[in-house]
């Protein structure tokens, strides 16, 4: 049994926390006091909670504020009569109030408070970082094939795409370059120079064909690693199509066309295509040291084929808007416009 002193006034509380009749110590005045004690909700004793008693009203006597004891008894002996709150309060629990008005030598018995549990309320947001959602991007494009088969890696369908890190553009570059449909197709390419004498300073036979192969391969691996990867590192540019999908078909056209010759920065503005452009008239120009002297293209023969690039971009960009992406099955983030 725990004991409180309410004044001159003994209180008593059993083991499960039930308060007990005060009994007076001595007869004449009796002083007003406010005692209780605090449990919880399957009556476990609280100790060490903070007990605050504040009084209102003209002259209102000062604030009092104790802890409970190791029985969770708490006792205000000596307190001025009055309008009062009792705020019984302790961290991880809901706060408790009791009112009244105490009148002179009133013992008030608050009886067992209850502090129950505070119900947990946690607010948990989990954003990507810029760097992780590029990641996935990338991952996600990188299965990207039309028809299941031809690499479809430099479109995005996802218009605020994030842009890529440098490290993440030479990635998309190598493993385009090193594709199993990229030496498939140099070799049909490298198939038909051989059987139209194309190169003719190569020769014929097997000898020829590895190095129409040889060289095709080198070409179309300089051209995309200086068109999408180093020339885009260096100038902070995206070399992907961003899929547009939305608006009139005169719009969707003439935001193709306008892609052939400009980009997305990695600021998110659309920039003039330096890294495509310059990345086809440099690798235009490396060819020169490997292909026969007889078949090697002068400056204006390398413009040319740039113009041409161009046009070919023009014509990429029109399929990729219309065409190849109702002929790629894999599309993770597909939007819902058509």
């Amino acid at each position: 049994m725990a004991l409180a002193l309410c004044g001159s006034v003994s209180v008593a509380w059993t083991q499960n926390g039930e308060a007990v009749s005060p009994v007076p110590a001595a007869e004449g005045h009796v002083p007003a006091c406010i005692f209780g004690v605090v449990t919880s909700e399957t009556g476990e004793l609280y100790g060490g909670v903070r007990v605050t008693l504040t009084f209102s009203g003209q002259g209102a006597a000062p604030a009092q504020s104790q802890t409970t004891e190791s029985n969770g008894a708490f006792n205000f002996a000596d307190v001025t009569p009055g309008t009062f709150t009792l705020m019984i309060a302790s961290n991880g629990f809901t706060t408790q109030t009791i009112s009244g008005v105490l009148r002179s030598g009133e013992q008030f018995d608050a009886q067992t408070v209850v502090l129950p549990m505070a119900a947990a309320t946690s607010v948990v947001r989990v954003t990507a970082s810029q760097p992780e959602v590029a990641v996935e991007e990338l991952h996600e494009e990188e299965h990207q094939r039309v028809l299941g088969v031809i690499p479809n890696f430099y479109v995005t369908y996802v218009p605020n795409a994030p842009p890529l890190t440098a490290r993440q553009k030479y990635v998309l570059a190598l493993k385009s370059s090193v594709d199993p449909y990229t030496w498939l197709a140099t070799g049909a390419v490298a198939g038909i120079e051989q059987a139209g004498n194309g190169f003719s300073g190569y020769g014929q036979g097997a000898q020829g064909y590895a190095k129409r192969y040889g060289a095709t391969y080198a070409t179309g691996f300089i051209n995309t690693m200086l068109g999408g990867a180093v020339l885009p590192a260096m100038f902070k540019q995206d070399p992907r199509y961003f899929y547009k999908g939305t608006g009139t078909i005169r719009s969707r056209v003439l935001y193709a066309i306008a892609n052939a010759v400009a980009c997305k920065g990695d600021n998110g503005h659309s920039q003039f295509d330096y890294t495509g452009i310059l990345g086809s008239l440099a690798a235009g120009g490396i060819a020169n040291l490997y292909y026969p002297a007889s078949d090697r293209a002068g400056v204006g023969l390398t413009f040319e084929n740039a113009g041409l690039g161009i046009a070919g971009s023009v014509v990429g960009n029109l399929l990729q808007e219309f065409v190849v992406k109702r002929l790629t099955p894999k599309l993770p983030h597909q939007p819902s416009n058509p």
